[in-house]
């Protein structure tokens, strides 16, 4: 791990930090969790167990501190490294198949409802829902789903190529 990583890292958390934040709550004090898409932008563009290890505890905790969800801290330290290791294995066990943008927006959405499923059960399990699991998931993690697949698809190709160009991504698959 080097520091233009470790940099890169950062203001991905960062900025993904900013759009959860600033994301209207849709049912129940629930919203979708854009910081899941600059997650999965970091462990695309820097795919490494480390940093992939890295990037879901920050994002976790970070997460977990701007959440509206109550007592939602837990289950975003319990749900953010588990995402971030299955999404990572996805990556490796489809890497032949995932060579363009639509092949990592269609990982951001299976990602995201794991995300979504993880964090909800989770939550269920250590301080209760707030309404009922099949309603918070249809009403928050499928539209985070569509929201993050979708910004996915024009933010990746982007980021992509500034990377590429700055020589900053470690491998971009």
């Amino acid at each position: 791990m080097n520091t233009k990583s470790l940099v890169s890292l950062s203001l991905l958390v960062g900025m993904g930090a900013v759009l959860h934040t600033v994301m209207p709550g849709l049912f129940l004090g629930m919203k979708p969790d854009m910081m899941l898409l600059m997650m999965f932008l970091g462990i695309l563009l820097f795919p490494s167990a480390k940093n992939v290890l890295l990037v879901g505890m920050v994002t976790g905790v970070i997460s977990g501190l701007t959440t509206t969800f109550p007592g939602g801290l837990i289950p975003n330290l319990i749900d953010k490294p588990i995402t971030a290791f299955v999404f990572y294995g996805m990556i490796l066990l489809l890497a032949k198949y995932t060579h363009n943008a639509g092949s990592k927006a269609l990982l951001t959405a299976v990602g995201t409802l794991i995300s979504g499923g993880v964090f909800l059960t989770s939550a269920q399990l250590l301080v209760g829902l707030p309404g009922p699991f099949t309603a918070l998931f249809a009403t928050v993690v499928l539209p985070a789903a569509v929201i993050n697949t979708i910004a996915m698809l024009v933010i990746y190709p982007i980021v992509q190529s500034i990377f590429k160009r700055s020589r900053l991504a470690e491998q971009t698959t």
